[in-house]
């Protein structure tokens, strides 16, 4: 009886990781990340708004401006939601720029670069 319990709850438990938990039209990829220099503070960005280091912004060559993406640090686990708000990086090996804050939130600040996992959703 303990075995057959047993599983029975094991084979609930390959059923419930087996369900999708994220939305449907939500895009996961691993890319190479960068943020921006100093010199940027202030300065306009593609979308017309100012350049904040202190803000969770993000520049990316394609995605439509206010797209939310989700930065995961592959090393140390660590994430952080951020806005796309300008163009770039004109780069072939990286495919996003974090602002400063953001690249502090998921420890790459001092490294200057990391290969991470971005998911957002699909824009339309």
């Amino acid at each position: 009886m303990k075995l057959l319990l047993f599983f029975c709850l094991a084979s609930l438990a390959v059923k419930a990781k087996s369900l999708p938990t994220k939305h449907p039209d939500t895009v996961v990829k691993m890319i190479y990340t960068s943020y921006y220099a100093k010199k940027f503070e202030g300065r306009k960005t593609s979308s017309g708004e100012r350049y904040r280091g202190a803000k969770l912004t993000a520049a990316h060559l394609t995605l439509p401006f206010g797209t939310l993406i989700t930065v995961r640090n592959l090393v140390n686990g660590k994430t952080v939601t951020v806005r796309v708000n300008d163009r770039g990086p004109h780069s072939k090996k990286f495919s996003l720029d974090l602002s400063t804050s953001a690249a502090k939130a998921i420890g790459i600040y001092r490294l200057g670069y990391a290969k991470v996992e971005i998911s957002y959703v699909s824009p339309k």
